[in-house]
């Protein structure tokens, strides 16, 4: 089973794209499972999501407390939060910034960086990074790709607003640093 674990700020579409990242692994034809954890936060306070892919039905029904892959939707949250907590020795961890991966020194963990904050201000006039950070899976893992991702990014926006979030997720894709 691979977990993944979304850190983000109330309003940047974490529940979003564990939500999505779960449609489009299902439509690759792989079983998963997302869900959010949060109190009754506001915009902006720290939150988490969640999201579990598998060969067979899921049946946890709990947080993923020892993910494979870690995503920063913020990375100031870094400075608050220890995000590699619990994370797989050699895990991925997905940050969005401008800077280079090789400027975080978390430990024995794969690093890549995308500037989905900047890439979100170009293809949608807002700073919200859900589906332009889900371009990083299309170049990185093997059980989901960019057809399944359009597909679920269809299914949850109207034509107009999906085009854009289907651009930023492959401007992220063409973007990403490892």
């Amino acid at each position: 089973m691979i977990e993944v674990r979304f850190h983000g700020r109330g309003g940047q579409g974490a529940v979003t794209a564990a939500e999505l990242l779960a449609v489009a692994v299902g439509h690759y034809g792989k079983y998963s499972k997302s869900f959010p954890f949060f109190g009754v936060e506001r915009r902006g306070a720290p939150v988490q999501a969640f999201c579990r892919i598998d060969d067979k039905p899921i049946r946890i029904h709990q947080n993923v407390v020892s993910p494979n892959i870690v995503v920063v939707l913020d990375a100031t949250l870094m400075d608050n939060v220890d995000v590699t907590e619990g994370l797989e020795n050699k895990g991925l961890i997905i940050i969005n910034t401008s800077k280079e991966s090789k400027e975080f020194l978390l430990g024995d963990y794969k690093i890549v960086t995308v500037d989905a904050t900047n890439i979100a201000y170009k293809n949608l006039s807002v700073p919200i990074v859900n589906t332009a950070i889900l371009g990083v899976f299309e170049k990185l893992v093997d059980w989901v790709n960019v057809d399944s991702l359009e597909k679920a990014i269809n299914e949850r926006f109207d034509e107009k607003l999906a085009l854009k979030n289907i651009n930023a997720m492959k401007q992220c894709a063409n973007e990403v640093r490892i």
